[in-house]
């Protein structure tokens, strides 16, 4: 995992609505970098629609929210409509911002291993600087833990 303190790892990305996302270009603002395995599958949902739920709160605190799966930004586009959802989401189809940030490993189910995205949340201050890691997320109550990071900064 990408360390705490550390410079977090550069990127752009295809984003939904079309354009690209850069994370230097969002300074000076706090970004909540968070990595789920698929959209419109219950947990990623579930997370998705909790920080929607807040993003007015993050967006108060300074905040940006950005959810990054390997979904195209067409299908990030299709979940953001069927949900209502009000984060960005970006996509990362190479896998490659989840292996800078250390989120592409391996995974088992069924007694089969393959690689996959492990739900993973950064917190990213405005001069680019992690400040707080949460790997392997537990969905419930995860938006409000953030958050309550968030304010703390």
């Amino acid at each position: 995992m990408t360390q705490i303190g550390s410079t977090a790892p550069d990127f752009t990305l295809p984003r939904d609505g079309g354009g690209d996302i850069t994370l230097s270009g969002l300074q000076p603002k706090t970004v909540v970098l968070y990595f789920y395995p698929k959209d419109d599958t219950p947990g990623c949902t579930k997370e998705a629609i909790a920080f929607s739920g807040l993003a007015a709160e993050f967006e108060a605190a300074g905040a940006v929210v950005v959810g990054v799966s390997k979904d195209s930004a067409a299908k990030h586009d299709k979940f953001i409509a069927k949900h209502g959802l009000g984060v960005i989401l970006a996509s990362d189809e190479a896998s490659d911002v989840c292996e800078r940030y250390g989120v592409w490993v391996e995974k088992s189910m069924y007694g089969k291993s393959y690689l996959g995205i492990e739900r993973s949340t950064f917190l990213i201050d405005g001069a680019g600087v992690i400040r707080a890691t949460w790997p392997k997320v537990k969905v419930p109550g995860h938006a409000d833990e953030v958050l309550a990071a968030v304010k703390a900064l």
